[in-house]
């Protein structure tokens, strides 16, 4: 347990810094909903007016942005890119740091198996992204509900943040897999961030075109996106079958690759 301890201390300055910046992402985003609504112009009209290449771009799909709840799933769209963001440069880095600082050598040299390390390793990881996910889902909740004008909100945005976490777990273990293959540890966290940015491209140019629908089983982005829970009643079974498959694959991918790894530094 030591050792999951010291994983934790290790990204601690990095989550209270994420934290914030989700935090200010959150509050700026429900300020600017505040700030549109006083206008005067009706949001559903204004945002109706925009091309759909626009819209794609922007999140907006065919939320209701009159609403606080339909104005955050656009938000949403944004946070997720954020935390999948950091679940992969934690996924990497877990993993890649030890050659990066030189303290490979220290730590085989303990009386613990590869195996254990990185269970542990993982499971700080794991630790960190469920802790940048409750964070985000509190003052969601705050803020949202404040807007809300007594609707009923809570639910959702749980709904919305499950979905969430598993899309983080997902990216979390592409990043440490990526780094437990990878020969050139310093450039797993790039590979991972490539990778990822890929697929919210992806999920983008679905949006774009109809014709792209059967690329989302290739995209996360679009297992547990906003609009399936406000827009479309919920999630899909076969996106949750699919997420348990992926992480079993990567789980399984990380542990078989960093058994045979050659630890340099």
């Amino acid at each position: 347990m030591n050792l999951f301890w010291r994983e934790c201390r290790a990204q601690r300055k990095s989550l209270i810094i994420w934290s914030i910046g989700m935090l200010f992402m959150v509050a700026s985003g429900m300020g600017k909903y505040a700030a549109l609504g006083s206008s005067g112009q009706s949001m559903k009209e204004l945002f109706a007016e925009l091309p759909k290449s626009l819209r794609a771009l922007l999140g907006i799909g065919s939320f209701d942005l009159s609403s606080a709840m339909g104005y955050y799933g656009v938000l949403f769209f944004y946070l997720a890119l954020m935390a999948a963001i950091h679940a992969s440069m934690l996924g990497a880095n877990v993993i890649a740091k030890e050659e990066r600082d030189h303290t490979s050598e220290f730590l085989l040299t303990k009386p613990i198996s590869r195996t254990r390390i990185i269970s542990f390793k993982l499971l700080s990881a794991a630790s960190g992204v469920l802790i940048l996910n409750l964070i985000t889902l509190l003052i969601s909740i705050a803020e949202v509900s404040h807007y809300s004008k007594g609707e009923a909100v809570t639910g959702d945005i749980v709904v919305l943040y499950l979905g969430l976490f598993a899309m983080q777990l997902i990216f979390l273990l592409m990043g440490a897999a990526i780094a437990a293959v990878s020969r050139r540890s310093k450039l797993a966290a790039g590979a991972a961030a490539s990778v990822l940015l890929i697929t919210f491209f992806l999920s983008i140019l679905m949006d774009l075109s109809d014709k792209l629908a059967f690329l989302e089983y290739l995209t996360p982005f679009k297992y547990f996106s906003a609009d399936k829970v406000l827009v479309g009643g919920g999630f899909e079974s076969i996106f949750i079958v699919l997420s348990v498959l992926i992480i079993a694959v990567l789980l399984k991918v990380t542990y078989g690759f960093y058994q045979k790894r050659d630890m340099h530094g």
